[in-house]
């Protein structure tokens, strides 16, 4: 669990989006248990109502179940649920604005392709 809690986002939407990236890149794969609400609260010094309510968001989205009196589990499927989610999220918070600056600046499609195989070799 390692990563910073900083002053930019709610601490709950910090604690969801850990708890996605630790899905996405296989550390909780699906079916295994996640980290109890008390523990993250141990861990990062936060009040346990605060890190429930970011497992709560993951639950309330299907990337989360409880099993009563055991704990909270990793869905199956969650995995490319959020790879999905975060694409989507990508393409709308970077392709899009990228084009829209690009377009701004008069650079054509063919100039920021270019750009982009630059950038893959850097």
């Amino acid at each position: 669990m390692a990563f910073q809690i900083d002053d930019s986002r709610p601490i709950f939407m910090q604690i969801a989006d850990k708890i996605e990236d630790d899905i996405i890149e296989a550390r909780l794969p699906e079916e295994t248990q996640v980290p109890s609400t008390n523990q993250f609260a141990a861990f990062y010094q936060i009040n346990p109502a605060t890190a429930a309510k970011g497992v709560n968001l993951l639950v309330d989205q299907g990337i989360l179940y409880k099993k009563r009196g055991i704990g909270m589990f990793v869905a199956s499927g969650a995995r490319e649920r959020l790879i999905e989610k975060r694409k989507t999220e990508f393409y709308e918070q970077y392709v899009v604005a990228m084009v829209k600056e690009a377009a701004k600046l008069g650079i054509s499609k063919d100039q920021l392709s270019e750009m982009i195989r630059r950038g893959e070799n850097d």
